[in-house]
């Protein structure tokens, strides 16, 4: 079963079972049983220790994932420390005065997404966080504030050469014989981003044009006539406080600069190195964690020293917030651990061979293959990152005597990965937005997958056309334009269905 087809069953089970049964963790768990019974030719003693060995233990002891999950705790208390001082409430009730429609709602939620690019887990918690009290003042559902934070997490991330993201990309092309450096690579590849870059037009056209389609018209819908957001838990009433707009806004910005501030340091910017090269060499699961600490330490200390929040308090919203971020915290871990499953069978080495056996036929088609086959391995794996680890150094060698293809096949691998893992319901992220808005996982997969898709497709014409124009300008404002024709024709069938 190694390298064959078989390998991506365990995550299509896992998928399927959840879209189903609308449950998520009993959906993971078969798939990790499918993929631990496949590894182990069906032998049940051996399936069992492949699951705990190889697959729960060595997804939690892995030192980026306990980074990742220290950092999501560590947000998770940041956010209960600013809601009980009452920055959230007073920051629900400046937005209240300046924000006064669901499509401003929308746009306010992209800006601070946009913001917030350094990392996509950072970006998902944040963004959720401070914009909750903004959309639901609006009775925008909750599915729709999911959307937007997950349209706004990776896609961003990946068109920022200041992020964990592009660290990553940089770092796994940094050793191959292209004759630029990986950052070099990722920067000059952001054009043909089509996915993330047409995902930002069509936000801000569907925001302006203020409606829905599919399952998310629903939701927007029931939000709007009953007042029902879809929140997992109920909404807290925010307690009469003293706390100022501001006990949001430092917490939030010391957040920020001490996370961008830590990576640096891991980077080794204060040991001579420059500023690209540090973020290049900087690792986001120790970075992070260091922005984190520091931005916690100093928000406690200042919003008890404003006398919004007692010491007491503060203790409380320790395990509060730890309490909040348990359901994302095992859903990543059996999410992990299913990566595991599908690695130990080879993924990899299917995918490998339909790329290179795509090579040779169809070449200017390649970018618009590649594109498709990124989108199917990141969806199957729910990983952006190990789906661009895995296509990189298969396409790097596929275009080295063609310069021209090669920034838009490179793209296209990192459109592909994002689009696939932003669809995902095993993705990370997906399951980060989900936690950020606090609504329920597979409700927030079904309502955003018809967006996804309609970009995918505009983005899968685009890759074709690039390969035969090679032109970014030309795509860019074709794809543009295409777009905004979509959105439009899609509300007039709308409207007429309605």
């Amino acid at each position: 079963m190694y390298g064959t087809i078989w390998a991506l069953i365990p995550p299509v089970v896992a998928i399927v079972l959840a879209l189903i049964t609308k449950e998520v963790y009993s959906s993971l768990f078969v798939g990790i049983v499918v993929g631990a019974l496949f590894v182990t030719g069906f032998n049940p003693v051996g399936a069992l220790n492949t699951m705990v060995n190889d697959g729960f233990i060595a997804s939690m002891a892995d030192g980026w994932n306990a980074g990742i999950f220290m950092f999501l705790v560590l947000l998770g208390i940041m956010v209960a420390l600013v809601n009980a001082a009452g920055g959230s409430a007073a920051f629900g009730r400046w937005a209240a005065k300046h924000v006064h429609t669901r499509g401003g709602a929308s746009l306010a939620t992209f800006a601070l997404g946009a913001m917030l690019f350094v990392d996509d887990y950072f970006n998902c918690l944040t963004t959720g966080s401070v914009m909750r009290t903004v959309t639901d003042s609006q009775r925008m559902s909750r599915e729709k504030l999911a959307y937007h934070i997950d349209a706004t997490a990776a896609p961003i991330c990946m068109i920022a050469p200041i992020s964990s993201w592009a660290a990553a990309v940089s770092a796994t092309a940094q050793d191959l014989d292209t004759g630029i450096t990986g950052i070099q690579l990722f920067i000059q590849a952001i054009p043909y981003n089509f996915y993330s870059l047409m995902t930002i037009v069509f936000i801000i056209t569907l925001s302006l044009m203020n409606f829905d389609y599919g399952p998310m018209a629903a939701a927007q819908l029931r939000a709007y006539q009953t007042g029902e957001l879809g929140n997992l838990s109920p909404v807290e009433q925010p307690k009469e406080s003293k706390a100022s707009l501001w006990d949001m806004l430092i917490p939030v910005v010391v957040l920020i600069v001490s996370c961008i501030c830590g990576m640096m340091y891991v980077g080794g910017f204060w040991d001579d190195a420059s500023l690209i090269d540090a973020f290049a060499n900087t690792d986001a699961s120790v970075g992070l964690p260091w922005g984190a600490i520091i931005a916690l330490l100093f928000s406690a200390a200042y919003l008890m020293i404003r006398r919004v929040i007692s010491f007491k308090e503060v203790s409380e919203c320790i395990v509060k917030g730890f309490n909040a971020m348990v359901p994302a915290l095992l859903i990543l871990t059996f999410a992990l651990t299913l990566k595991n499953m599908t690695g130990a069978l080879g993924a990899d080495v299917y995918v490998a061979g339909l790329v290179e056996g795509a090579a040779d036929s169809l070449f200017s088609m390649l970018p618009a293959i590649i594109f498709l086959v990124a989108i199917g391995l990141a969806f199957s794996t729910g990983t952006s990152w190990g789906t661009f680890g895995i296509l990189i150094p298969i396409v790097l060698p596929v275009f080295k005597n063609n310069p021209d293809l090669l920034m838009i096949g490179i793209s296209a691998c990192l459109a592909g990965a994002v689009c696939g893992d932003h669809c995902s319901p095993i993705s990370d992220t997906t399951i980060m937005a989900s936690a950020g808005a606090n609504v329920n996982h597979i409700a927030h997969v079904t309502t955003q997958l018809p967006y996804a898709l309609t970009v995918a497709a505009i983005s899968f014409v685009l890759y074709i056309v690039a390969g035969f124009v090679r032109n970014a300008v030309v795509c860019l404002a074709l794809g543009a334009v295409i777009t905004v024709a979509t959105l439009f024709v899609i509300r007039k069938i709308t409207l007429k269905k309605a």
